[in-house]
C-alpha cells in the first residue's frame, strides 16, 4: 500500500474517532471538514502525501476562511486552488452555522494564516512540486469550534476532559504521519502544534528534529510585522532551509 493510501486509512480512523463526541457550551457548533471537503482533501494527500518528507510541517486546527472551507491545511482558496492545482466539490456540514456558512472554493474571504503560509512557500517555490518533494503540511486536529456569536474556540480553549478522546484520536493520527512521512524534521506552525509534535514524537521513540515557527495569525501582533521575513530566518536558523 502505497504511503498516500496508508494516510488515507489513517484519516478515515480518525474521522471514525471524533465521529460523534460531544462538546458543552460555549461550543454552539462542531465542523470536520475532513467529510465534507473531502474530496478536496483527498486530492491533497494523494498528490503531495506520495513519498517521504525532509520536512513536515504541523498546525493546529482549520481556520474558518482555509481548510473549513477547502479540506487543505491554511487552506487559502487562491493558493489551493491557483498554486496547487486543487479544485472540488465542498457540500454543507449538518448543522451549518448560519455566521459560519461553508462555500467551499466559492468563498471570497481570505484566511490570513494560509494566505501568509502558501505565499511565503509559494514565492520560494514557484512550482509546487517542487515544495512537496521535501515538505508536506497537516493539521494537528480537523475540527472546527464555533460559539453560538460564530466565534472560533480554539483546542486549548475547551476542558481537558471533552479533549482527551480528541487528543487521542489526533495523536494517532500525527503519529501515522511520523512513521510514514519519516521526516528529518517535525516543525509547528506555532507553540501548540510544537508541543504536540514533540508529545507525539516521544511517545512513539521517533527522533526527528524539532522547531518552531511563528504562527501566521493576525490574531499575533509579532505575525503581522514581516511574518514572512521572521519565519525565512527561523527555517534557516533550525537548518531547515540554507542560508
Amino acid at each position: 500500500m502505497s504511503i498516500a493510501s496508508e494516510l488515507l486509512a489513517a484519516t478515515d480512523r480518525l474521522i471514525s474517532d471524533l465521529d460523534g463526541l460531544t462538546f458543552s457550551e460555549p461550543v454552539a457548533v462542531t465542523y470536520n471538514p475532513l467529510t465534507y471537503a473531502r474530496r478536496s482533501h483527498e486530492q491533497y494527500l494523494k498528490r503531495f502525501a506520495n513519498s517521504k518528507k525532509r520536512v513536515l510541517m504541523m498546525g493546529m486546527n482549520p481556520g474558518p476562511w482555509g481548510m473549513a472551507q477547502t479540506g487543505v491545511p491554511f487552506g487559502e482558496i487562491p493558493a489551493v486552488r491557483d498554486w496547487m492545482g486543487i479544485s472540488a466539490p465542498v457540500d454543507q456540514p449538518d448543522p451549518e452555522h448560519p455566521k459560519r456558512p461553508i462555500e467551499g472554493f466559492n468563498c471570497e474571504k481570505s484566511e490570513v494564516s494560509g494566505r501568509r503560509l502558501w505565499g511565503l512557500f509559494s514565492e520560494a517555490y514557484p512550482n509546487p512540486e517542487d515544495f512537496f518533494r521535501d515538505h508536506y503540511v497537516v493539521n494537528y486536529c480537523p475540527l472546527v469550534w464555533m460559539e453560538e456569536s460564530g466565534r472560533n474556540r480554539t483546542p486549548d480553549k475547551l476542558p481537558k476532559a471533552e479533549m482527551e478522546p480528541v487528543s487521542t484520536a489526533c495523536d494517532r493520527y500525527v503519529k501515522r504521519h511520523l512513521e510514514l512521512l519519516d521526516p528529518e524534521y517535525a516543525i509547528g506552525v506555532g507553540a501548540y502544534a510544537e508541543t504536540c509534535l514533540a508529545r507525539v514524537s516521544k511517545a512513539a521513540g521517533l527522533n526527528p528534529k524539532p522547531g518552531r515557527i511563528l504562527h501566521p495569525s493576525p490574531a499575533s501582533p509579532a505575525a503581522n510585522r514581516d511574518w514572512a521575513g521572521t519565519a525565512t530566518k527561523q527555517l534557516k536558523e533550525l537548518g531547515v532551509w540554507e542560508n
